[in-house]
């Protein structure tokens, strides 16, 4: 899974001293080294995505809104609601996309590397197996003894029975429907790239996009989005595949592929990153607001959610707008910003895939201890998320990763 999401591990950031060695010399040496110095930038946005997957399903927990394994019912106030909503939405608008993006962009290298049958032997691996892991054993356990959703008077056997001949495993995949997502995109970019005479990367990076391409994306992936969830709302899923969000996805892992191809990480100007990093913002805010009060809020809340109705038009170019422009920010930010790996850093980078695939049932037992603490559902929010990424760390480096046969995959 390195691979896939993780810039390549250069010696920088394994120790202080290296660390600082890369700082100083993260401008003469980025003719020699350039994948080295200047893709450890991508490896933080990486880990720090993972962290704000927790949080949202922290959030869905005491929000309610969303899907997760238990919620705790709780009546909200408009602020807190309205504070749910926001951060809900404007993450959802980009952070998994994001995901993808990153993927998207080791993916050609890896298959000019490897060749079609090792890369997907390789995916199969480092995406399925984690896949396997999380449906067959973690759902399992999560369902039956973290979430209690699973009926216990019979037993944990006689329900993982029903859980595989009902054929329920095959919606088992809970966070895990990234990968296998990600496992079908890297298969139909293999099977195109048979098809396609060997290409190779230029020498020097290609403009990057105008401001007009990046407005016609925008202008399309909302169209796309919009048709997608007329017949696909928001909440609905196809074994736990949300296509509601999938237009935004595939964009985001072809911007990747396409980013790898022109060079467009260090062909992205600072002031186009910030200018978009804005408009992605407060432009998303601001269609979010508007398409609440202007389009009838709770009494016409499924009309967000999809069909023809033009506040699922609106929710579908909040998440493009917001999404895009987001994400163009946070790339120049952290270039420019966090480009090198001091030991926490690096410390985050090693674990963040296994917080991913283990934090489920860590979060749900965080959640439920906390049940009869009564606070402000925003102060729970926050101290669950708190505790969750720090337990899930925890987890990951001290137990997950030293199984054997785990941190391999992990």
């Amino acid at each position: 899974m390195d691979t896939i999401l993780q810039a390549p591990a250069p010696g920088t950031g394994t120790t202080p001293t290296a660390t600082s060695a890369a700082a100083r010399t993260s401008t003469t040496s980025a003719t020699a080294r350039p994948a080295a110095v200047r893709l450890i930038f991508i490896d933080n946005i990486r880990w720090v995505m993972i962290m704000l997957v927790l949080s949202v399903h922290a959030a869905v927990t005491y929000s309610g809104h969303g899907s997760w394994y238990v919620k705790e019912p709780a009546k909200l106030g408009i602020p807190q609601d309205l504070t749910f909503v926001t951060y809900q939405v404007l993450l959802q608008s980009f952070f998994m996309g994001f995901l993808f993006f990153i993927a998207g962009y080791f993916v050609p290298g890896a298959y000019d590397k490897k060749g079609a049958g090792r890369f997907l032997r390789d995916r199969a691996y480092r995406l399925g197996l984690p896949s396997l892991l999380f449906i067959f054993v973690i759902q399992p356990l999560t369902c039956y003894y973290a979430a209690g959703v699973w009926d216990t008077s019979a037993g944990f056997f006689a329900e993982y029975r029903h859980y595989i001949f009902d054929g329920d495993f095959l919606s088992g995949s809970g966070p895990l429907w990234f990968c296998v997502a990600l496992l079908f995109f890297t298969t139909v970019y293999t099977g195109w790239r048979s098809f396609l005479p060997p290409v190779t990367r230029p020498q020097r990076p290609r403009a990057f996009p105008r401001t007009v391409v990046l407005i016609v994306l925008i202008g399309l992936t909302s169209v796309a989005t919009f048709v997608v969830r007329v017949s696909w709302p928001m909440g609905s899923s196809f074994y736990n595949m949300q296509f509601c969000y999938f237009a935004e996805y595939i964009v985001f892992f072809i911007a990747g592929i396409l980013a790898y191809r022109n060079g467009w990480l260090s062909a992205l100007p600072a002031a186009t990153s910030r200018r978009w990093g804005f408009a992605g913002l407060f432009g998303g805010l601001t269609v979010l607001l508007l398409n609440i009060f202007l389009g009838g809020g709770v009494r016409n809340g499924a009309f967000y959610d999809g069909g023809w109705h033009w506040q699922s038009l609106g929710m579908s170019l909040l998440d493009a707008l917001a999404g895009i422009g987001i994400s163009l920010g946070l790339l120049g930010l952290f270039r420019e910003k966090f480009n090198i790996q001091g030991r926490w850093a690096k410390f985050f980078s090693d674990n963040a895939f296994a917080v991913y695939v283990c934090h489920t049932p860590i979060l749900i037992v965080i959640t439920r201890l906390m049940g009869d603490w009564h606070v402000l559902p925003l102060l729970k929010f926050a101290v669950a998320t708190a505790l969750c990424i720090v337990a899930s760390f925890a987890f990951s480096a001290f137990v997950f990763r030293r199984i054997p046969g785990l941190k391999k995959i992990l």
